[in-house]
């Protein structure tokens, strides 16, 4: 299969897509090596908001009071969690542009496992402003 043919499945996916709120539909077409291919659309849910993390609370709070990312040295993360609690994705991209790349991030829980790592660990290929 070739570029092509592989956009022309991720823009048949689109068509499945459920966004009757943003009207923003999207396709995906993942081309394995086997040559098999998995493919997906965005759906979306009338509860738009759903939640907001500690980790974003944490950071929007300091900012609202005139931080910046220069202020930032380290965030801890805590959670009743069998392994030291780790970011979801929506943290991860939001540490990624307003939390120091390599500022340590600590990832810990109610045991006592605490696991080190930095905003650029966990999420290497960040979406940033420059792909705007």
């Amino acid at each position: 299969m070739d570029q092509s043919q592989l956009i022309e499945c991720a823009k048949e996916a689109r068509e499945l897509s459920y966004s009757p709120y943003s009207h923003f539909a999207v396709g995906a077409a993942l081309l394995c090596n086997d040559g098999s291919v998995y493919v997906g659309a965005n759906i979306e849910n009338s509860s738009f908001p759903l939640c907001m993390c500690a980790e974003r609370n944490a950071v929007y709070n300091a900012m609202m009071d005139g931080k910046t990312s220069d202020d930032f040295a380290a965030l801890a993360v805590i959670a009743d969690t069998d392994g030291p609690c780790s970011p979801c994705g929506a943290c991860r991209q939001v540490l990624s542009e307003l939390f120091p790349q390599n500022a340590p991030i600590y990832m810990a829980n109610l045991r006592g496992d605490v696991k080190e790592t930095t905003a650029k660990e966990l999420l290497p290929f960040a979406f940033t402003g420059e792909d705007l």
